[in-house]
């Protein structure tokens, strides 16, 4: 991207500022944000969010290593995680609430949007896995873990593409301002 991704601009707003817009606008008790490469770049961007921020110095060592950062800031408390990429700026809190009420029932601890019968994110995962996704090591997110676990799996279908979207290259935001996707509309029924 030329710079750290998280402070490339959407409309009025880095991608960043989008994705934590819509996790405090939803029921989320605690917002963990680990920044990686760019540490350094991204961190004043942060000040005053409310958000927990924690650099991870072995972010080369792929994405296990900063589930595992999160984690160990989670609150000793909380009863689940969910993780969310900063690069989905597309992911509004109703979708985001409605992962976290089918959750609270109590019959998976793992809980994952589906569009299109496609898996995408975010992804809540109870305590009980933690361990799993603490053992995690190289560039992996917690697919195993879901594999592994399928009859604990709770996939929710939900009407916004955002779920599959993030944003890699400079492609992706050049069609994010010609219109394709609007990260501040009102996504209506999730």
């Amino acid at each position: 991207m030329g710079r750290p991704k998280p402070l490339v601009k959407l409309g009025h707003k880095t991608i960043l500022q989008h994705v934590l817009a819509n996790l405090r606008a939803s029921r989320v008790d605690e917002i963990v944000v680990v920044l990686g490469h760019g540490a350094q770049a991204v961190a004043p961007s942060l000040k005053g969010t409310g958000c927990k921020i924690i650099v991870n110095p072995d972010y080369a060592r792929g994405m296990s290593s900063s589930i595992r950062r999160g984690l160990s800031a989670v609150h000793p408390r909380a009863q689940a995680v969910l993780i969310a990429l900063g690069d989905q700026p597309y992911i509004p809190a109703q979708v985001i609430d409605r992962l976290l009420s089918e959750y609270s029932r109590g019959d998976y601890q793992i809980v994952v949007p589906t569009y299109g019968g496609r898996r995408g994110h975010p992804v809540i995962i109870g305590r009980r896995y933690w361990p799993e996704l603490r053992a995690l090591k190289g560039d992996v997110g917690g697919r195993d873990i879901l594999r592994g676990h399928a009859g604990d799996v709770l996939e929710v279908e939900v009407s916004v593409p955002g779920v599959l979207a993030d944003i890699d290259r400079p492609g992706d935001v050049r069609e994010v301002i010609f219109g394709e996707e609007d990260p501040g509309h009102d996504a209506g029924d999730p």
